[in-house]
This record gives structure tokens, C-alpha cells and sequence, in this order.
């Protein structure tokens, strides 16, 4: 049905109804669509057959069975009318980013690109209703006495926005929503409770960024040299990855902490994540039970490795230190991968008991190569083993106290790996260098070496000596 063009462009008011959230794993089952073209409404539904299972939960949810998609079109027998109905208007939904994502990854699966203008009515009601506390749905439908014909249908959802629409027409008029289109269009891609202002605000050098859920909990915390681009590339990220997407729908908030480059930022990032402990931060982890090996040579003149527990562990203090892991078990299983690469015996390793004069269970299925009865020499043993794990040896800490690190105009102080603080001037940098002892933390030994090693090598400060 065609219409004379009203005072906005063509809006595609889009509901759809999924087997669940992952738009890579999932699929649609419903697809509900009310086009405001002109001042006439014209309707496309339809039921989708997912060609998978739709959980039970969902089926309660939304009220589609197996039954109800069993012998209906899959998505990509409608694909082409879809592209029809949406083409050339924008595409209106609430929590947009859902919506499109899954249906711009179910048109990529048929070999359509669909880049449509967006409008998220999160978003379209957070600028107009500042002073509402939420603006899910059911908030919107209760504050402004919606009319519910089908909730949890893709339909249903989708008259209740050309509602809210109509009753933002009527508050605000013409005018002003065809600013709110102007100001929200270009914002597709940021999440719907976050402001293009607070992006604006964000510098683009480096520092950390923290992404903040309900009540300002920590959801996520990162680094960047480029603090505004990366944050944008979190939120770009969320149409096409699940892991992005499921961030996307949950921030509420963005902070962020300058420094005065990349050397700072990881190492506030590493403290900031253990101070924090946000939901979503995985890869940095404070262990209590940090150990390393260390190398002792038995009666017998064999090497064995020694596990140093956390209580008697002094990194960058200690010569004879192989590896730091964050638990006994971890340390074990490098032992194991490192007696199996290198034909190790595990029996001399103390990974299994030695009984004298019998082999070991490696040499019985050719992964050891027999030490453990005399057919390879012990001293060549002792060899392999010291060469294999010198490439995990414990760097002892390479100064006579404390250093700084010059980055920026500020001066990161380190000592024996530990970062005792940032200074800006010599006063702060001395009370720094004699603050005591700090706990050894093996991210910041990681990040620390690293950069004394690589492009931070000439810019150390011998706190004491240069001045």
C-alpha cells in the first residue's frame, strides 16, 4: 500500500521474536512490522520456521510452539520481501541493536548486506523523557497507558512503538521529532542508555575505560592508546559479535582514567580489574596461591623441580626460580607438557613414583627416554631438563633499588617488579622509591619486563643515581 510522504521518511516499526539472545546460534521465528508511511500504517507479519529448537522458556515467553513454525517459510525464503518491506525507510525498534543484529546476521547468512538507518526507541525516549527513570518497554507501556493487544509478539511489540511514537507526535510535534530523528539516526551503533555526549566527552588518547551496569556495577575494564576509538569499537563490534553485543545491552555508564601512555594504562588496567573484579573481565587474575619451580640436584646427582609455594615465593629476589603460575595445578601441568615435548622422565620429575630398577611409565609408551633404568645418561637428563626450563627462568631484578620509567611527563616507579606508584615530580618520585614493600603481582612482572626489554628500555631513571 503506497501513501503520499508525510513530514518524516517512511519508519518501520520492527519487532521480531528469537530461539534466544546469540544471533549467530539463534534464529528468528517472528518478524512483526508496522510502517508509518505518510499518515497511513501498512502491516507485514510473519511466523518463520527457525529450523531449530525453540527452548521452553522461549515458548512460554512468547507463545510460539514447534507446531506454530512447523511447514512455515524458513528466513531465507522470505528474505527478498523482507529487503522489500524494509527498503528505503528506517528501521524503528526498542533495544535496536537486538533487533537489527539478528536480522542484519540473518540476511549476511543469505548473502544481503542490510545497512539501513536506525532509530532505537530506548534511545528516542531517554532524550525526550529525561526524567523517567527506565525505558524498557513495559515502563514505556505503563507511563504512557499503551494499549497491549499481543505482548512478547513480534506484532503486538511492534504497534506498541508506532504507539509511543504517536504519543511523542502529540507531545512534542513534527518538528521536534524530526530532530530527535536527526540527533538519534548517526547513533545506531551506541548502546541504547548511553549518550553520543558521553563518547564526545571521552579523550582519544590513552588510559583505562570501565563499563558500568545497574547501580554502577563494573561490568568491563579495559586500555587503550585511542580511549574514544576503542570504546566505539566495543559498541560497532556488538551487530556482528555476541560477546560485544551482550555488553552493549547492559552498560549504563562509562568512566575513564588518562595516563600518559600505553605503559601506564596496562598496568592501571591490571590493578583496576583486580580492584574491581568486573563480571567480564576474565584473562587478569589476583592469585593467593602463586608458585614457581626452582632446580635442586638430589643424593643421586638428579635435578629435580622443587615447587615453591606462594609463602617462600620472593620474585626478583630469588636466582633459581623457573616459571610463576597462579596455582599448584597449573605449575603440574607445565611440568607435564614440558616432561612430554622434551622426552623427560616423570618418574625423576616426581610426577610419578620411582621405584629403582624399573622404567617409568613415559619410557613404556616411548615418551621418555630411559633415564630412569640408565639407557640415557643422568648429566644429559639434568641437560635437557636446565635448557628447557631456562626459557621460563625468572628474570632476578637487574638494579640496586628502585627505578622510574619515564612516560609522558609522568614517571612510573617500579621495584623488584612491583609498581609502587606514579610521580610527576621528584619530590613524589623519592617518596615513591621508599614507600616499602608492595605484593608481587605477576601481571605487572609480565607487563614490567616486557617493557624494560622492549621500547621502554631507555627511558629508565636509576632513582638515587640519575637525577
Amino acid at each position: 500500500m503506497n501513501s503520499q510522504r508525510g513530514p518524516y521518511p517512511d519508519l518501520a516499526f520492527v519487532d521480531i521474536e528469537t530461539t534466544g539472545s546469540h544471533f549467530d546460534r539463534d534464529r528468528i521465528t517472528e518478524i512483526g512490522i508496522k510502517t508509518l508511511a505518510g499518515n497511513q500504517v501498512q502491516m507485514w507479519e510473519k511466523l518463520i520456521d527457525p529450523q531449530t529448537y525453540i527452548p521452553q522458556n522461549i515458548q512460554r515467553l512468547t507463545g510460539i510452539s514447534p507446531s506454530m513454525v512447523q511447514g512455515r517459510p524458513c528466513f531465507s525464503e522470505l528474505a527478498e520481501d523482507l529487503k522489500k518491506e524494509l527498503e528505503g525507510k528506517i528501521f524503528v525498534a526498542h533495544n535496536a541493536r537486538f533487533d537489527y543484529g539478528f536480522i542484519k546476521a540473518s540476511f549476511k547468512r543469505v548473502g544481503i548486506d542490510f545497512k539501513p538507518k536506525v532509530l532505537c526507541t530506548v534511545k528516542l525516549s531517554r532524550l525526550l523523557f529525561p526524567d523517567q527513570p527506565r525505558h524498557n518497554l513495559d515502563t514505556i507501556i505503563s507511563t504512557h497507558g499503551l494499549k497491549v493487544s499481543a505482548r512478547h509478539r513480534a506484532l503486538g511489540d511492534a504497534d506498541l512503538l508506532l504507539q509511543f511514537w504517536r504519543v511523542c507526535e502529540s507531545k512534542f510535534g513534527q518538528e521536534k521529532l524530526n530532530e530527535a530523528i536527526n540527533q538519534l539516526i548517526g547513533n545506531a551503533s551506541l548502546p541504547p542508555n548511553i549518550d553520543q555526549g558521553v563518547i564526545d566527552s571521552i579523550p582519544d588518547g590513552p588510559g583505562c575505560y570501565i563499563f558500568y551496569g545497574e547501580n554502577k556495577t563494573p561490568l568491563y575494564i579495559g586500555k587503550s592508546i585511542s580511549l574514544r576509538s576503542r570504546v566505539m569499537g566495543h559498541f560497532q563490534g556488538a551487530l556482528t559479535q555476541r560477546k560485544e553485543m551482550k555488553l552493549s545491552l547492559q552498560v549504563r555508564d562509562i568512566d575513564w582514567i588518562e595516563t600518559s601512555g600505553e605503559l601506564g594504562a596496562l598496568i592501571l588496567e591490571s590493578r583496576l580489574i583486580k580492584e574491581r573484579m568486573p563480571s567480564l573481565n576474565i584473562k587478569l587474575r589476583k592469585s593467593k596461591d602463586l608458585c614457581a619451580w626452582s632446580l635442586e640436584e638430589d643424593v643421586s646427582g638428579v635435578l629435580t623441580p622443587s615447587l615453591v609455594t606462594h609463602h617462600h615465593l620472593a620474585p626478583g629476589l630469588q636466582d633459581n626460580l623457573y616459571g610463576l603460575f597462579y596455582s599448584k595445578r597449573e605449575a603440574h601441568a607445565y611440568l607435564k607438557a614440558l616432561a612430554k615435548k622434551h622426552h623427560l622422565c616423570e618418574a625423576l620429575l616426581g610426577l610419578e613414583k620411582r621405584i629403582e630398577g624399573k622404567s617409568c611409565f613415559g619410557y613404556q609408551v616411548k615418551q621418555c627416554s630411559g633415564t630412569c633404568i640408565n639407557i640415557t645418561p643422568i648429566a644429559l637428563h639434568n641437560l635437557q631438563l636446565k635448557t628447557a626450563m631456562d626459557l621460563f627462568k625468572v628474570q632476578v631484578w637487574p638494579y640496586s633499588g628502585a627505578i622510574a620509567i619515564k612516560e609522558g611527563g609522568e614517571m612510573i616507579v617500579v621495584d623488584k617488579w612491583c609498581y609502587l606508584g606514579t610521580a610527576i615530580n621528584q619530590d613524589e618520585l623519592y617518596e615513591l622509591a621508599q614507600s616499602g614493600e608492595v605484593e608481587f603481582d605477576l601481571d605487572i612482572y609480565k607487563i614490567v619486563k616486557k617493557a624494560l626489554s622492549g621500547a621502554y628500555r631507555n627511558q629508565v631513571i636509576r632513582i638515587g643515581v640519575d637525577k
